[in-house]
């Protein structure tokens, strides 16, 4: 594990950025004790701070970032980026303003609502499979095992007290206010870095000179089938809990849909930097980097002066920090209120589980990090498994002339699941020839969809017996 050279300096603006968040976190109050004013801050998000929040939640795998551009070069933008940009454009002239009219909490409000009880618990289990917060607390347990000299296991645990204790007593609120910090945090850090390159060597001529040729291609050379899982994987936009849940909670049905492309612009020039940043550190390291997920600290950590080192790193643990107390916001409401209280059939009462939600959310997060010790490997999986069940559900649940009989929904959803989980365990437990053994020949996700899409279809050309059936429609 790397350690990094840390003056008092450094140490103290980390020390100040904690000390606001918990300052920030317990001052902010709840108005009412509501699920509204717990779960979507009383729909009081307005434009600026919709889209502070959005950018800094939906932007924290940084270190993941950091190793793929290390990994890939500028395909790391075009498999990471990109279809994200396309999906994200979707969602904005598709689905932010419904989101919001519809004026329900959760994705699992919308599926029961639609779909029936049986489909929402289900959505509701995959929703907090899908918004584990693991990647982030495995990202923020590298950093501060290495600021700090602690433990990865132990650091990730004070990281958990620090991300949730604020949460459990302001809800989206204290989230929100919290992340309007980390919002300017992360684009100053990452201002900071880029001066420094330039000046110490030089511009394009540089990373041109040192990285191989397929560095600053789009493909990297991957294989058309793992370029196209990865914009698949884009299709995340579509489902994310945190793009639906800012969505709801906005002040105006109007603040949705120019929020999320205001935010895409936002994103993009943090993209432009982050992307440009990795390409100079794996000019620099080249192959004497062992470990890629260090990339931007270990680079940091030997060009950076004291200080200008210290706003950096304070840069990348905000942009983590961000998505970590977010998504385990999020995960914690999915089994409190969306799986726990919908089972009970409580949804309509105060009582959210927020207690039992946080505990199950930290939990499964901290057994993902240390199963799955990459963020890659845990975007991979997580993306693999959890989009092909809910894409067809979310989807078509906001469109009439889309949805189904909820017997084809809830079947194509477990099957989807199933099937993707039966081909990613083979492509891990087989191997031939040095190389996955791919189910058909298929990246995992690809057998899910299929088959999803297949029991989609037979339900939706049944759906001419359904026209009278008023009740799956409302």
């Amino acid at each position: 594990m790397k350690n990094f050279s840390f003056t008092t300096n450094d140490y103290l603006i980390l020390l100040a950025y904690f000390v606001a968040v918990l300052v920030i976190g317990f001052k902010t109050k709840k108005t009412e004790n509501s699920a509204k004013d717990y779960i979507l801050a009383g729909r009081t998000l307005t434009l600026p701070a919709f889209v502070a929040t959005l950018v800094s939640t939906f932007y924290g795998g940084i270190l993941g970032v950091g190793e793929f551009s290390f990994r890939y070069g500028l395909s790391g933008w075009f498999l990471y980026a990109v279809p994200y940009y396309f999906f994200i454009i979707i969602f904005a002239f598709t689905l932010s303003s419904k989101i919001r009219k519809t004026h329900l909490y959760t994705i699992p409000d919308q599926l029961d609502k639609v779909y029936g009880k049986k489909v929402a618990v289900f959505g509701g289990i995959l929703i907090f499979l899908l918004s584990t917060p693991a990647p982030y607390l495995f990202m923020m347990g590298i950093l501060l095992s290495g600021i700090f000299t602690l433990g990865v296991t132990f650091s990730m645990i004070i990281t958990l007290a620090l991300s949730t204790l604020f949460l459990y007593k302001g809800g989206l609120r204290s989230d929100v206010r919290v992340n309007i910090l980390e919002f300017f945090v992360m684009f100053v850090g990452f201002g900071i870095i880029l001066p420094f390159c330039f000046n110490s060597f030089g511009g394009f001529e540089y990373i041109a000179s040192r990285l191989p040729e397929n560095y600053l291609t789009l493909t990297g050379g991957n294989s058309f089938q793992y370029i196209i899982a990865w914009f698949f994987i884009g299709s995340w936009v579509l489902i994310d809990p945190a793009f639906h849940q800012r969505c709801y909670a906005a002040q105006s049905k109007k603040i949705p849909k120019k929020g999320v492309l205001i935010s895409l612009v936002f994103w993009m020039i943090f993209d432009s930097m982050t992307i440009i940043a990795g390409l100079y550190s794996k000019a620099f390291f080249l192959d004497e980097l062992k470990n890629p997920l260090y990339s931007f600290p270990a680079f940091a950590d030997e060009i950076l002066p004291p200080i200008a080192k210290g706003m950096f790193f304070l840069g990348m643990i905000a942009t983590i920090m961000s998505t970590l107390h977010s998504y385990i916001f999020i995960s914690s409401n999915s089994f409190g209120r969306d799986i726990i209280a919908r089972i009970k059939n409580e949804t309509e009462s105060q009582k959210l589980y927020n207690y039992s939600g946080l505990i199950a959310s930290s939990i499964l997060a901290l057994m993902l990090a240390y199963l799955l010790p990459s963020v890659i490997n845990i975007w991979y999986t997580v993306g693999t498994l959890i989009i092909p069940p809910l894409l067809l559900s979310v989807v078509t649940s906001y469109s009439r002339k889309l949805q189904v009989h909820s017997k084809y929904i809830f079947s194509a959803m477990l099957a989807s699941f199933l099937f993707s989980l039966l081909s990613f365990t083979i492509s891990r437990f087989y191997i031939i020839n040095g190389k996955p053994a791919l189910l058909f020949g298929l990246e995992p996700m690809y057998p899910g969809l299929i088959l999803g899409l297949i029991i989609y279809l037979i339900g939706y050309f049944k759906r001419k017996d359904l026209i009278t059936e008023t009740d799956y429609y409302q």
